[in-house]
């Protein structure tokens, strides 16, 4: 096993944002936005109530912080054919959140918006963002998708925004890997923070798969970040995450039904957050 490489000292990105280790945050699957495929003129009004109501049921269940992410605009468009509107009313919907909970908040842009994700954290006064492909490059289902570290970096230096954190996926979901097919995870875990991520996110295949112990482990082992888990995370393992990992991100269990696209439901709420408080204790 290599030694990690020796970066700049960063204090702990996580214990700067949620005051302790071993977080659990959970995403706000927003309603379809305006000027995506699925919009049908719902409006703004209704779309952020449902967000900021989402938000309340993450609160009450004892949460430590919420993504605000635009998945209700499927089929995802690149960053450069994202439109205006979607960074305008991701901002208005972020800053309803933030005000109407006590929870720490981050955005995530569809599909890989870095720069639509810091405007709208700058706009919301939002803590972090989280960006699928931060470095190298990969095939998504939307294409081939390039990692926006160096444009995005100089893009938050020109808002002056430095105090938002970056949350970057490492060997992201959602798409194929041969382009880097001949680098190591550990390596891809290093570039993410060679190129000045704060902390690195392990995921499964797709939205709801777990990230292997093994890919978690060889994350660790390429970088000091902190890392946090980005899917597939139940009751029944997260023990064993947060044994390895230093917090997760959650959306798909914690619906009714257990599908991402419906609402928070307090009951796996309560479940989740029992087994991870009793871990985390």
């Amino acid at each position: 096993m290599s030694a990690k490489p020796v970066f700049k000292t960063k204090p702990h990105a996580l214990e700067s944002l949620f005051g302790r280790r071993k977080v659990v945050i959970g995403v706000i699957h927003s309603r379809p936005l305006p000027g995506s495929p699925a919009y049908e003129g719902e409006s703004m009004d209704s779309i952020v109530a449902y967000a900021v109501e989402e938000a309340r049921r993450y609160e009450a269940g004892g949460l430590d912080g919420l993504i605000v992410e635009n998945h209700g605009d499927i089929p995802f468009a690149k960053p450069d054919q994202l439109g205006p509107e979607t960074a305008a009313c991701m901002a208005v919907m972020t800053d309803a959140v933030r005000r109407a909970s006590k929870l720490t908040v981050g955005v995530n842009v569809l599909a890989n918006g870095a720069i639509q994700a810091l405007a709208v954290a700058k706009a919301a006064n939002a803590a972090f963002v989280r960006v699928n492909q931060w470095t190298n490059a990969y095939v998504a289902n939307e294409g081939l998708m390039d990692g926006p570290a160096g444009q995005a970096m100089r893009y938050r230096a020109w808002l002056q925004a430095r105090a938002v954190k970056v949350f970057a996926d490492v060997h992201v979901k959602h798409g194929a890997h041969a382009i880097t097919g001949d680098r190591t995870i550990p390596e891809l875990a290093r570039d993410a923070e060679f190129f000045d991520a704060d902390v690195a996110i392990a995921t499964g295949q797709r939205t709801g798969d777990a990230a292997t112990t093994d890919e978690i482990r060889a994350i660790g082992e390429g970088c000091s970040l902190p890392v946090v888990i980005g899917s597939g995370v139940t009751p029944q393992n997260v023990g064993e995450i947060l044994s390895i990992a230093d917090g997760v991100i959650i959306a798909s269990f914690l619906k009714r039904d257990g599908v991402w696209w419906n609402e928070v439901d307090p009951e796996r709420v309560k479940v989740f957050m029992a087994e991870a408080d009793r871990v985390r204790a």
